[in-house]
């Protein structure tokens, strides 16, 4: 599928990502992977300090909404984890 032409110095839209992940790749899904889990702590935290129900309830449900994209993006890490093949040392 073409991309579509874009101004110059603009990337186009890529409808499906690629296959493959690079390491760097890798190291951002980490990132987001490490800052979701400390959102998702943090708004537990903050719950638990909470005497407004309405307060914790929102609270909770942005927990639940940074657990969730943590889950999704292990899943993702791990199947293309899964996909690639290793680099091994090919000394014997």
């Amino acid at each position: 599928m073409p991309q579509q032409q874009t101004p110059e110095g603009q990337q186009g839209f890529m409808p499906e990502p690629p296959r493959l992940m690079t390491s760097k790749d890798q190291l951002y899904i980490t990132d987001m992977m490490s800052w979701n889990l400390l959102a998702s702590k943090k708004c537990n935290f903050y719950a638990k300090q909470c005497q407004d129900p309405e307060v914790k309830a929102a609270i909770e449900k942005a927990a639940s909404m940074h657990t969730r994209h943590y889950d999704q993006l292990l899943q993702h890490l791990q199947s293309h984890l899964g996909d690639q093949p290793q680099n091994q040392n090919m000394t014997q």
